[in-house]
């Protein structure tokens, strides 16, 4: 059988290591030729798909494709928060026709939760309507809530690691200021990514996996109040004279006047104020038993593209995820998304790749364990710390620099030509 074409594409809220997924799948689809043909890109994810936007990666060099490496968030490709929906049945039909049209015999797509709903629909079309169509899932997520409650899917998602060390490496600077500015600012707050599920705000507990710090963390699974999050606070002050407070995003403090993205997800930053704004207000409404005010940081989307925080295991496993795709592909074919799980002999961290059927993680939705939780409710367990510490490694990243700014890898502006007629997705219609 002659080579046939690949589309790969993202989705979602982009990663520091979404792009040596990317970069795992495009070299190794590079070393089987006999395999896989030109190599696409959907621009902005499965919308590029449907507008027939496939950057042609063939034409981009091996040495700007390695470079993908350390190329924080989405710029290489784009993403998407495009959704395929039941019912938007022009939008399957015109997917069918675009993959026709170009030769494309095997999809990727990196990405969470709804991304593998998107991949698993596909991989569902390719089987039902005779496409010849290979569809393969690549995990990414910070949330790390991809797969089973157990573990057994999947261990951990690539993002995870690195933003675990943003927040363990953030948390242990913004004590070193409260430490020093506690006469004015007994109080700080810090809004930490995670609509409803906790993996990212108890990261915080590596900062301090002794316990020295005044440090609550407020996971959404905590359910707690305003008031007792309050309480608690006045309690740490009396005892230590201030309080870092790290809280969810999705905590329960009310209405917010959110903002929802095309998921149906609430944008917290984009709503018209924040968690940390909200509990902020409501602490400096308090008689603290120190002098003072409580102050407020809401990290922005640095938390998910700050290379230079950038877990090197996370990295490797990202890579190794994305090519380990490929092998599915070759090997096993349709349906699956690529894993990584823990080897759970000896005494060292390592990990495996494997493979889990797309519909099994397909909107799938992993809460924090209820047994990583402390029973005070604002902390986390050393189990999680023995979960969690592995995946932030221990070296620095090395991010290549020209004139002391980042070298982010630069994809070639070459397009498939467009062979039939643009197409507006359904959603977007008026």
């Amino acid at each position: 059988m002659p080579p046939r074409n690949v589309v790969v594409a993202q989705s979602g809220g982009p990663t520091c290591v979404i792009n040596n997924s990317l970069r795992g799948i495009i070299e190794s689809c590079r070393r089987h030729p006999q395999t896989f043909g030109k190599v696409y890109g959907g621009r902005f994810g499965i919308e590029g798909v449907l507008k027939e936007e496939l950057i042609d990666l063939t034409a981009t060099s091996a040495e700007e494709i390695s470079l993908l490496r350390t190329s924080p968030a989405a710029g290489s490709i784009g993403t998407c928060r495009y959704k395929l929906k039941k019912g938007l049945d022009e939008d399957f039909t015109r997917v069918v026709e675009v993959f026709k049209a170009h030769d494309v015999g095997y999809f990727f797509y990196i990405g969470g939760n709804d991304s593998q709903d998107t991949a698993h629909k596909i991989s569902v079309l390719a089987r039902d309507g005779g496409l010849d169509l290979v569809a393969v899932g690549v995990p990414k997520t910070i949330d790390n809530d991809l797969g089973d409650a157990q573990f057994r899917l999947l261990d951990h998602s690539p993002g995870y690691g690195s933003i675990a060390r943003y927040y363990a490496h953030y948390v242990s600077q913004a004590n070193e200021e409260n430490a020093g500015s506690s006469p004015a600012d007994p109080v700080l707050v810090v809004q930490a990514m995670g609509r409803k599920i906790g993996y990212i705000p108890a990261a915080a507990r590596l900062a301090d996996p002794e316990r020295k710090m005044p440090l609550q963390i407020y996971l959404t699974e905590s359910g707690l109040t305003l008031e007792q999050l309050g309480e608690n606070v006045i309690r740490q002050l009396e005892s230590d004279g201030r309080c870092l407070v790290v809280v969810s995003e999705g905590f329960d403090v009310g209405e917010l006047g959110t903002i929802r993205d095309n998921f149906g997800h609430v944008q917290f930053s984009s709503s018209q104020q924040t968690v940390a704004q909200i509990v902020v207000n409501y602490l400096n409404t308090l008689k603290f038993p120190v002098p003072g005010k409580a102050r407020g940081q809401v990290p922005g989307t640095d938390q998910r593209n700050a290379i230079a925080y950038a877990s090197v295991v996370d990295l490797d496993e990202a890579y190794g995820v994305g090519a380990h795709a490929v092998d599915i592909a070759r090997n096993e074919g349709n349906g699956w998304m690529s894993t990584i799980l823990r080897d759970r002999s000896g005494s060292s961290y390592s990990v495996h790749f494997d493979k889990a059927p797309l519909e099994q993680v397909a909107n799938s939705e992993r809460f924090f364990p209820e047994e990583w939780l402390a029973p005070s409710r604002i902390d986390v367990t050393d189990d999680f710390l023995e979960y969690a510490r592995p995946l932030i490694g221990e070296d620095w990243v090395s991010v290549p620099t020209v004139g002391g700014l980042p070298r982010f890898a630069r994809i070639a502006p070459v397009y498939a030509p467009r062979k039939l007629a643009a197409y507006v997705p359904q959603t977007y219609r008026k």
